[in-house]
């Protein structure tokens, strides 16, 4: 990790936004009902922002929701309903924003799925890619406009260590000839948000847009893996032989980077990087190793072909 800032892994969320008035912005985060999300919400609001939260279950958003009222009562919040599974529901989502907003100042495309049993989206698309990857790729083109209206607009796409795992396959990206692994799956979706950022900082910086792929980490306190049987892991740990000497983190730990990336002016001038522990991740080729940014996802050619794929 290269040092950028005054801040790093073991920084909580709260450091970031300290000294920041929000009171003037607004955000939209995907999967804000929990972990991760929950927790940008929560900080954004302390500092005044509005936020928007995109969430699946309504119910969950406004129980998270009211979560931070009780600690905010002036907090500025908003539920909208949208399954990254289906894009008729993202495209109806963005449509909505679009009718009813002005403007937006960033995007947190934080929503995900982890290593999960093969499966499509309603699209027809796989799973893993077509939640994490491209119901976001349409959202955040979609709510391009919005970012648009705002002078120095952000997007942030969650991406992962795991991302290490696999790059995007450009013949079979939904596993329709080859067999099904779950974690080549997900590193495939970790590496399409990170080109993805590329691609779009690539088209936007010009007009004052930029965007970002943060790794978080290892989170204690998510339900991202819950769902996943311990044994699940031996392929992973087989893989990369480390990744369990990786530092865990809390969840407000977590979102800093997320939120650096989305709000902080050190990082005005770091438009397409990849950020891990407040800093820009350092290049590091050995697949085996669960840190640092691999090359594939730093090919500007390729974040254009895997634009193409997408579209």
């Amino acid at each position: 990790m290269l040092n950028t800032s005054i801040f790093g892994a073991s920084t909580s969320v709260d450091e970031i936004v300290r000294d920041l008035d929000l009171s003037t912005k607004r955000y939209v985060i995907t999967g804000a009902s929990s972990g991760l999300g929950k927790e940008c919400a929560r900080a954004l609001a302390s500092r005044g922002a509005e936020v928007i939260f995109a969430v699946r279950s309504v119910t969950r958003g406004e129980a998270a929701a009211q979560e931070i009222r009780d600690l905010f009562p002036e907090a500025k919040l908003a539920v909208r309903s949208v399954d990254l599974t289906s894009l008729a529901s993202v495209r109806d989502f963005c449509d909505a924003l679009v009718q009813e907003y002005d403007g937006i100042d960033g995007i947190l495309a934080n929503a995900g799925i982890m290593a999960t049993d093969f499966g499509r989206t309603v699209d027809g698309f796989e799973m893993q890619l077509g939640t994490n990857h491209l119901g976001h790729f349409v959202l955040v083109n979609r709510l391009a406009p919005l970012l648009l209206a705002r002078k120095g607009s952000r997007v942030v796409l969650v991406s992962s260590g795991a991302h290490r795992l696999a790059g995007v396959d450009m013949i079979d990206p939904n596993f329709v000839k080859r067999p099904y692994d779950r974690w080549d799956s997900y590193g495939q979706s970790k590496s399409a948000n990170a080109l993805f950022a590329l691609g779009f900082d690539r088209r936007y910086a010009e007009h004052g847009v930029h965007a970002y792929a943060v790794a978080p980490g290892v989170i204690l306190d998510t339900n991202l893996h819950h769902h996943l049987d311990p044994e699940l892991f031996g392929p992973l740990r087989a893989r990369q032989p480390t990744v369990s000497n990786l530092p865990r983190k809390t969840a407000k730990q977590g979102a800093a980077t997320l939120v650096w990336g989305l709000v902080h002016p050190d990082t005005d001038a770091l438009g397409g990087a990849f950020l891990e522990d407040c800093g820009v991740s350092e290049v590091n080729p050995d697949t085996r190793l669960p840190n640092g940014v691999i090359p594939w996802v730093r090919d500007e050619k390729h974040a254009e072909e895997v634009w193409e794929l997408s579209e």
